[in-house]
């Protein structure tokens, strides 16, 4: 692939190398279809293959970076082993390829973010959130257990204790509290996001690109070491869709009400 080839992720070239990429749905608050979920996979190894990009910047278009997964997509999962397969398959390429591409990623998320666009988010090496965002690894209040990227991040980011208190409970997290807990590097005032996020790479773009890529490739280390316990979360939320707790979870989502799950009953 090349960057003409996808439709939801915008580019821009900035100065130094930096590449600005907008998740551009913004009818949808840039929440992800099945392309959409497939071109975050598929980003990574094009812009590793591109020698003119030293650092990328992610953001979203309009008001959020980016709402979670469609719906529909969500249902067409329940109870079809093609569609597991294949969102397993690109769910684990999303978080391995980020992980193993050496040059810096840095989010500026400046609007709510769930799903795989909180993947993007949070398994950049550096995040600058909004004061006004607000996030949610929102896995158990669909009814599926947490798999996309938690398991192998958050608890290094902000310890076991406020990794399992959020994912357990669905909470939202907003800027400030991401920020106190560790989960995000920095919190600014909402139109400082892009402008923040943009300074930082371009100062990373200017570094000694073999020290900063070679340092980030021995930091993420930490990243592979827990490789197994991600794959075991990812495998559980592929099984949870078996269940019928999820077709409540995306039933009560539609309805804006509380779910009654199945299994709590």
């Amino acid at each position: 692939m090349n960057y003409a080839d996808f439709r939801h992720l915008t580019f821009e070239s900035k100065p130094n190398g930096v590449l600005l990429v907008t998740i551009n749905r913004p009818e949808v608050l840039n929440a992800a279809n099945a392309r959409l979920h497939w071109e975050f996979t598929q980003i990574w190894p094009v812009v590793d293959a591109d020698p003119k990009t030293r650092v990328v910047v992610v953001t979203g278009a309009g008001k959020a970076f980016s709402a979670g997964g469609d719906l529909s997509l969500v249902e067409d999962m329940a109870g079809n082993p093609d569609a597991l397969t294949r969102t397993m398959r690109e769910a684990s390429d999303l978080v391995y390829n980020m992980i193993n591409l050496d040059k810096p990623v840095v989010s500026a998320i400046n609007g709510v973010a769930v799903g795989a666009g909180l993947v993007v988010a949070l398994l950049a090496d550096v995040s600058i959130i909004s004061e006004t965002a607000r996030f949610t690894d929102g896995h158990t209040r669909l009814g599926v257990a947490a798999g996309d990227h938690a398991a192998i991040i958050w608890p290094l980011l902000c310890g076991m204790a406020k990794a399992k208190y959020y994912l357990l409970t669905a909470d939202f997290i907003d800027g400030h509290e991401a920020e106190r807990i560790g989960l995000v590097t920095m919190c600014v005032p909402p139109d400082q996001v892009v402008p923040k996020a943009l300074d930082v790479a371009d100062r990373l773009a200017r570094g000694s690109q073999i020290s900063i890529q070679w340092t980030k490739r021995a930091l993420n280390n930490w990243l592979r070491q827990a490789g197994p316990i991600f794959d075991q979360s990812l495998a559980l939320e592929m099984l949870s869709f078996s269940y019928p707790d999820v077709r409540e979870g995306v039933k009560a989502i539609r309805e804006k009400r509380t779910p009654a799950f199945p299994s709590a009953k």
